[in-house]
């Protein structure tokens, strides 16, 4: 039997950066866009003060940017530190208890469906290549994949520039119409509404589920949660001081 026999995917690291790099650019789009549709509504509700409700969006702008791209950064490197004492782990049983390891490996190949002569010359074959040994031990019995020391500042890089491109979103429509703050609000909810339908429909036809539901969802909870920020603002501006 070749190596054909055992199942392999091609370029798993690359896939799971890949599906990493769009799910970071999603969260930080989204998370961007809502953030500063609240902040807007809710300022909007409470104050007839341009000024103060553009400083408050973009302070929001800066603030929730860089917070959400250090977060992928330190969770992305929290994942790295974890895989590679994983490894050192994995490689120093290989050394000391190979038995142990060389059962765990028969174990992966019974889960799928391997049997007798078959089921062993699977499991010599893996562990005759320490390399691939160890990764598959990585891939299959714990589950991890590898993370490249450049990942971390590449997720920040993501989170932070998706963050921004979605906090500009909302602001657009009040730049555009100056002072009439009503006529802005309602134009950034409707922006706001179409840019999370977008991201909802792209993230599931990149990935899977349905289109159309998958895109009202994202935008029905975003909207959701622009109208919270206008409550808050409402009853807030109403209150007597």
């Amino acid at each position: 039997m070749g190596e054909s026999a055992i199942p392999h995917s091609p370029g798993p690291a690359e896939v799971h950066s890949a599906s990493n790099y769009l799910s970071n650019f999603i969260l930080g789009c989204q998370d961007g866009l809502v953030n500063v549709l609240g902040i807007l509504l809710g300022l909007t509700a409470a104050t007839s003060d341009v000024r103060l409700i553009f400083v408050g969006a973009l302070a929001a702008l800066g603030a929730e940017s860089i917070s959400m791209g250090a977060v992928a950064y330190t969770s992305t490197l929290a994942r790295r530190k974890q895989y590679l004492k994983e490894v050192n782990r994995e490689r120093t049983e290989i050394k000391e208890v190979p038995h142990l390891e060389r059962e765990e490996v028969r174990d992966v190949f019974k889960r799928w469906g391997y049997k007798g002569e078959e089921l062993e010359k699977v499991t010599d074959l893996i562990a005759s290549k320490p390399k691939a040994w160890l990764e598959f031990m990585m891939s299959h019995e714990l589950r991890l994949q590898p993370v490249d020391a450049s990942e971390p500042r590449r997720s920040f890089l993501v989170v932070l520039s998706s963050a921004v491109v979605g906090s500009i979103i909302p602001l657009v429509p009040y730049f555009l119409v100056g002072k009439d703050l009503l006529e802005g609000a309602l134009g950034s909810v409707a922006v706001s509404g179409v840019a999370l339908f977008i991201i909802g429909y792209f993230e599931a036809k990149t990935t899977i589920g349905s289109l159309w539901k998958s895109g009202l969802q994202m935008a029905a909870i975003g909207l959701a949660a622009g109208l919270a920020g206008f409550l808050i603002g409402h009853f807030i501006g109403a209150s007597p001081t």
